[in-house]
């Protein structure tokens, strides 16, 4: 896409414990939307587990990875599995899938 596209990275992160049910995507989707990352935030079928794929610079990533391992006050994070790549520049905004 644009030519910043380089120093942009993707998050893609399971976030695992009590998430699904306490409004988690929700925090997800405000905090990322506060620090310009695009991509999305889905509940998985297993009932444990929400996946966050984010897109931006470093910076701000790490920041939402923050609010991720802390969650907000009514949910219980136990873990959060991680993995870093390149960005595809193919989201628009963030959402809840």
């Amino acid at each position: 896409m644009s030519s910043s596209q380089g120093d942009r990275q993707v998050l893609v992160a399971f976030v695992r414990g009590r998430v699904q049910g306490v409004g988690f995507r929700f925090f997800v989707v405000d905090r990322a939307s506060a620090l310009g990352l695009t991509g999305y935030v889905r509940n998985l079928s297993n009932g444990t587990t929400v996946e966050v794929v984010a897109e931006g610079p470093q910076a701000e990533l790490d920041a939402l990875l923050a609010d991720l391992r802390r969650g907000p006050p009514w949910s219980r994070v136990e873990r959060v599995d991680v993995s870093w790549g390149a960005a595809t520049g193919e989201h628009q905004g963030f959402t809840v899938r």
